[in-house]
């Protein structure tokens, strides 16, 4: 086992990362930009290292400067929390090539399955069921016309190297195509350096559920269940529970073994979560991510397991803990992500953070980095918090998120709290009646003063 970690993050992710470290006897190595000299993830490690100013650019993306943190701290092994360099296959290479360990999957998976076309094809060869698009990417509009017309509009057009919502354009029928193609080359271009694009059948109102999976790099896989992202806002995910409210035990064994399969078969290390469209009972890949996700609390918390522990163990050439036979859904849990913004037009709002007092009680978890009189900073991410509840059934589970959101408090910045007890007024929110589109048309909606 690894006596020393490096947290190549910030804020609550890396806090995450320290506290598995501290329970399993792991010394925690802290890095940080100037503006995060006071930030908590600062304090609460063993060690801390700055590696450059504000701007992510030249400290938390900032390879030879993380590299540099591990040679003088003598970590051994690299955890990348998620975003900034988690599903970067480059510092995957330079990291394993120094002889430090990435706490993650391989290079040759992350590079794989960032490529949305060749993670497309690897699945459907693995048996994963696929959205019907193009074989492949898309580069002259008379193909594209050839292929919307041989799957039938709607179609959207994807950024191969795309995610965020960026080089993503729908075309409802012919006429739309063309500039759909066009805008969403440019788009692609502009924001990934790459405008190749490809084309799938749009799906009119599915839901987005992700099955968590965890390979240990031996060939054995287990899934976790899924979870239902599919309130979402401009592609961005609000709101996240596990189970999903419309899939039942048949269903959920059906493709979580399915997915579990397919990372065994690649040999796959680490945790991974393939997500899908799920429309009329069919699921449809639209992608895997090949790290820890921002959700990863629900799953946890009806599983009763540690996925970043889990994560430590295989990465340092441990089998897995547990068995697909002793994981077995324990009731239900949400998240709600909470971000510094002002509504209603959810505009960051950096600042001074004057009072912070964290809800508790039975089955409820707060991963934070704040404290009263912290100074949110204005260079990364709005996500300041996630609130996680856990109840016995799905109606415990919401009156606990209400409970929970009574007693929040965050005060000297705006806040998304406010958006979440509106949502927990609405039927549809409270009945699990809800699909991809139904968060944005609600926003659209005139509210009540």
């Amino acid at each position: 086992m690894f006596k020393k970690i490096l947290i190549a993050n910030r804020g609550e992710i890396a806090l995450r990362v320290i506290r598995a470290c501290r329970e399993m006897g792991i010394i925690s190595v802290a890095v940080h930009s100037t503006a995060d000299a006071n930030a908590m993830h600062v304090r609460m490690a063993d060690e801390a290292i700055c590696i450059g100013p504000p701007s992510s650019t030249h400290s938390y993306l900032s390879v030879p400067s993380i590299i540099s943190a591990c040679e003088i701290s003598g970590a051994e092994a690299i955890h990348p929390g998620y975003g900034f360099l988690s599903e970067n296959a480059e510092f995957v290479q330079v990291v394993e090539d120094h002889g430090i360990a990435f706490i993650g999957p391989s290079a040759e998976h992350i590079r794989m399955m960032g490529d949305k076309i060749t993670a497309k094809d690897t699945m459907k060869a693995l048996g994963v069921p696929c959205v019907p698009g193009s074989d492949g990417g898309v580069a002259h509009l008379q193909t594209a016309q050839a292929v919307a017309e041989g799957i039938g509009y709607p179609v959207i057009i994807k950024a191969t190297a795309g995610g965020g919502g960026r080089g993503m354009k729908l075309a409802r029928n012919a006429s739309d195509l063309e500039t759909a193609f066009r805008t969403a080359r440019v788009e692609a271009k502009a924001a990934f350096g790459n405008d190749e694009v490809y084309i799938e059948k749009y799906l009119g109102a599915p839901r987005h559920i992700e099955v968590q999976v965890f390979g240990d790099g031996r060939g054995n896989a287990v899934h976790l269940g899924e979870r239902d992202c599919s309130l979402q806002r401009r592609h961005q995910k609000v709101l996240e529970e596990a189970p999903g409210p419309a899939i039942d035990s048949e269903t959920r064994a059906r493709i979580g073994e399915t997915c579990a399969k397919a990372v065994a078969d690649i040999g796959y290390r680490g945790a991974g979560t393939i997500e899908f469209l799920y429309e009329n009972g069919e699921f449809f890949f639209i992608e895997m991510n090949t790290r820890l996700q921002v959700e990863h609390p629900v799953t946890e918390a009806i599983f009763g397991v540690d996925l970043v522990r889990e994560q430590i163990r295989v990465a340092a050439g441990e089998t897995l803990s547990f068995t697909q036979d002793t994981l077995q859904v324990n009731g239900h849990a949400i998240e709600v992500r909470i971000n510094a913004e002002k509504l209603p037009n959810f505009t960051p709002c950096p600042g001074k953070v004057n009072t912070y007092h964290a809800p508790g009680g039975l089955g409820v978890r707060m991963d934070s980095a704040l404290y009263s009189g912290y100074t949110i900073p204005p260079y990364y991410d709005s996500l300041i918090a996630k609130l996680i509840v856990h109840g016995r059934d799905r109606p415990e589970a919401l009156a606990r998120l209400n409970r929970a959101l009574g007693e929040l408090i965050i005060d000297g910045v705006d806040t998304s709290i406010p958006l979440f007890r509106a949502l927990l007024d609405q039927h549809d929110v409270l009945t699990g009646d809800y699909n991809i589109h139904w968060l944005e048309k609600f926003l659209e909606a005139p509210q009540p003063e």
